[in-house]
């Protein structure tokens, strides 16, 4: 079973009210009883029914979304960091420098839509990239390292930034927890 982590460390992030966090560790927490409901019911139903396979479907996206929500309040801060490094070579060498990286989170960030932003490491290439994910079921790269997360679905933002996406993402950019990326990285 899985259980709900505490976050509130996060609590006083420059960027992200109190009232926006507390309201998105209550939507985390509905991921992980979802999730827990699901599995005690897969236990109880007919194995082959329908009913079964629906509820199969339906743990992927509840645990994903356990999964993403962890990462990405953990790659967060109340404190700046300084991009590491290794992350810092990696990010040059995919995006040459440091401003064209930011530009992209931010192109990829305001794109119109729900779903989160991801900086990933092809584990077959080596590359850095960005990609967007719509649900949290559908999208995830195989064989690929999850470094970074930034939520894009409205409950990450809307309290604090209202339809300004491009705010929320410049905030999110000022809260990373770089040493946390670097970690990922190994």
């Amino acid at each position: 079973m899985y259980e709900v982590k505490d976050f509130s460390s996060l609590l006083g992030t420059p960027g992200f009210s109190d009232v926006l966090l507390n309201n998105h560790f209550t939507l985390y927490k509905g991921y992980v009883d979802n999730a827990n409901k699901l599995i005690g019911e897969l236990d109880k139903i007919e194995k082959g029914s329908i009913e079964y396979y629906e509820l199969k479907r339906r743990l992927g996206w509840e645990v994903n979304g356990i999964k993403l929500h962890e990462l990405y309040f953990q790659n967060l801060s109340k404190e700046k960091k300084e991009v590491g490094e290794k992350t810092k070579a990696l990010l040059m060498e995919a995006y040459g420098t440091m401003e064209e990286w930011e530009a992209s989170l931010k192109r990829n960030g305001t794109i119109r839509g729900i779903g989160w932003v991801l900086l990933v490491r092809d584990n077959d290439t080596g590359k850095l990239f960005h990609t967007w994910i719509g649900e949290h079921n559908i999208g995830l790269l195989v064989n690929a390292t999850i470094l970074l997360v930034m939520d894009m679905w409205e409950h990450a933002y809307m309290v604090e930034y209202g339809l300004k996406k491009a705010d929320y993402v410049s905030a999110f950019m000022e809260a990373i927890n770089w040493d946390v990326v670097e970690e990922r990285i190994g």
